[in-house]
């Protein structure tokens, strides 16, 4: 384990503006809500290794392979690097590995322990920013018991990323089922109903799904789950406590101030908030595009 990240050599002057060239930046079409921190995205491959895509689904890396994720606040030189996280595939599997920057913004030091930051982001609200520990990492990163990336995936990559790998030598092919969720920057011109399911997917989907670290809940909020129940739809919660807010299921159509699902995503309460890691204050947009989704619901 690299005690700091420069150690890698991701990047050419141990800043992430000029990555390696074994190192590749992309962006995700919905990408995950973190505080509101902008994120920069970076996959490093061993030389002479490709990806290898099968569908919509995660892109399969080679072992040495890397994806790293910077998380950041401000713009131009108000820009402030929180945290580093990077996934390495080993031969043993994937690790996670959270990375801490430093005041001088010159390198990001091993934070197995993670971290509490208490900051001010551009809008002037002030929050207490988590770095997650080592094992907490597992527990969005995880399934059947394994970690495993979650960003990537080819359904939520851009068409143009996916064929300059391709067209580099960097990726096999361009999987069939690339590219489907929704633009989150461009919002306008999408399907209400494609908008909300591309966020619980993206937001939600990697523990509840079979084998993550919510499929005890009964909920599979993945993109290609279409099960009405399965989806929480008139479903009833598997345990009623203080989490389903006193709403019998987790999806009422038509109507989102009955759905445990709405009131769980607009909570930051300990015990009541959903995702339960990963941050502290509520996304408003994407609140919005689910009650919007609910509401759209035909009632009966």
């Amino acid at each position: 384990m690299p005690r700091t990240l420069s150690e890698f050599r991701f990047f050419t002057d141990g800043m992430i503006h000029h990555p390696n060239y074994q190192v590749t930046g992309y962006e995700l079409n919905t990408p995950l809500y973190s505080d509101g921190a902008d994120k920069l995205r970076f996959v490093y491959l061993p030389e002479g290794t490709v990806l290898m895509g099968e569908g919509g689904g995660l892109l399969k890396f080679p072992v040495g392979s890397a994806i790293i994720k910077t998380f950041a606040f401000g713009e131009g030189e108000d820009r402030r690097l929180i945290e580093t996280r990077v996934l390495l595939h080993r031969t043993t599997g994937w690790v996670a590995l959270p990375y801490r920057w430093n005041e001088d913004q010159t390198d990001a030091k091993l934070a197995l322990a993670g971290a509490r930051i208490p900051m001010t982001r551009p809008d002037g609200e002030e929050i207490s920013y988590r770095i997650p520990n080592k094992n907490q990492c597992k527990t969005c990163h995880s399934k059947d018991g394994e970690v495993i990336p979650i960003g990537p995936k080819a359904r939520n990559l851009p068409s143009e990323w996916l064929a300059q790998m391709v067209d580099t030598g960097h990726l096999s092919a361009v999987p069939s089922g690339s590219d489907v969720l929704p633009h989150w920057t461009d919002r306008e011109g999408a399907e209400t109903a494609d908008l909300a399911r591309a966020y619980l997917d993206v937001n939600c989907a990697h523990c509840h799904q079979p084998g993550g670290g919510a499929s005890n809940s009964g909920l599979d909020l993945r993109w290609e789950q279409y099960d009405q129940t399965k989806l929480g739809i008139r479903k009833p919660p598997v345990a009623a406590g203080r989490g389903a807010g006193g709403h019998a299921v987790s999806i009422a159509p038509g109507d989102p101030d009955a759905s445990i699902l709405v009131y769980r995503m607009s909570s930051t309460e300990a015990g009541v908030a959903m995702p339960e890691l990963g941050r502290s204050t509520n996304d408003p947009d994407g609140i919005a595009v689910v009650r919007k989704w609910i509401e759209e619901m035909p009632a009966s």
